[in-house]
């Protein structure tokens, strides 16, 4: 009898994806995988907006229709490239740390309740809840960078204290609605696609990833990402830049009036650097993140399960 019960309990956990990692999860395990996350995703975070920056405020410059800003020579359109990052990072490394402090136990947690054959879904729906954690956070960075890009702004705690004054603490979340419209389907997709894909060349390779592997990955997941979700970016863009000049009603208006005024063609403007600074960044971002959890990992008390397995 004692046998079948242990053939019982062992029955269950085959069944499931990660179930390497054996056992009843511990409120210190959970802590663990919550403070490993928020480490590595803040550092990831850091790094791949301080790398592209510049792509971004291009791409921000063409969406918005000031291709012309961009254009000149010399220090100050360098300097231009870079407004708001100082302010960006304020707002990214939180974001990026809840973000990934979010997914990952949320994943380790609903990859063991889906089947094995349902991981997708276990990392789109982590994606998903981690991008609506780090939106509060988010969304008026976001409102922030892009107001100073477009140059209506000097420096971000002027950028804060202006669009509160002006627009009331809403002003600071312009355009929210549409930010999720394009940030949760991105988390979601892209997460899903680079776990993914990583289950499968893992797989086929029959060992871990290592570093440029993984931000191969994470580059194609990212590249692909982009191009789909475009058009919703191009909405966000325009409904966070607008101010209280409230050009447009809502999402879609907002999508109504530039098919009707610019036709549907302008629902791509800026795909090129999108595409280009999601692909570099998710190739960074993930590199970065992989490469930090695993030094986290091989910091921790020997008894512990490596990193690596509960993916």
């Amino acid at each position: 009898a004692s046998y079948e019960k242990m053939q019982n309990m062992e029955l269950e956990p085959k069944k499931f994806f990660a179930s390497v990692s054996s056992g009843e999860e511990k409120p210190f395990d959970f802590l663990r995988t919550l403070f490993e996350g928020v480490i590595a995703g803040g550092t990831a975070g850091v790094v791949v907006e301080t790398a592209l920056y510049p792509i971004d405020t291009i791409k921000t410059r063409l969406q918005a229709g000031q291709l012309s800003a961009a254009r000149g020579g010399g220090q100050i359109v360098l300097k231009g490239l870079y407004s708001g990052l100082a302010g960006n990072l304020a707002g990214v490394l939180p974001a990026s740390a809840m973000f990934v402090g979010v997914y990952e136990p949320t994943k380790q947690k609903l990859l063991k309740v889906f089947p094995e054959n349902l991981s997708a879904v276990a990392h789109l729906t982590a994606g998903a809840i981690g991008g609506l954690a780090a939106s509060l956070i988010r969304v008026p960075t976001e409102v922030v960078k892009q107001r100073m890009q477009t140059s209506q702004f000097a420096s971000a705690p002027d950028a804060v204290r202006l669009i509160v004054s002006k627009e009331g603490f809403k002003g600071l979340y312009a355009g929210y609605g549409s930010f999720l419209l394009r940030d949760l389907p991105f988390d979601a997709i892209q997460f899903c696609l680079y776990e993914q894909l990583r289950i499968g060349y893992k797989l086929a390779a029959k060992r871990d990833l290592n570093d440029p592997e993984n931000a191969m990955v994470g580059a194609f997941a990212g590249a692909l990402t982009g191009a789909i979700t475009t058009p919703l970016d191009v909405i966000k863009t325009r409904l966070m830049v607008q101010g209280s000049a409230n050009q447009y009603k809502g999402i879609f208006d907002c999508v109504q009036t530039i098919v009707k005024e610019e036709g549907p063609p302008a629902l791509l403007k800026g795909i090129g650097p999108r595409v280009l600074w999601i692909g570099i960044g998710g190739s960074i971002f993930f590199g970065v993140l992989e490469s930090t959890k695993r030094y986290l990992a091989q910091r921790r008390p020997i008894h512990q399960d490596p990193y690596s397995k509960q993916d």
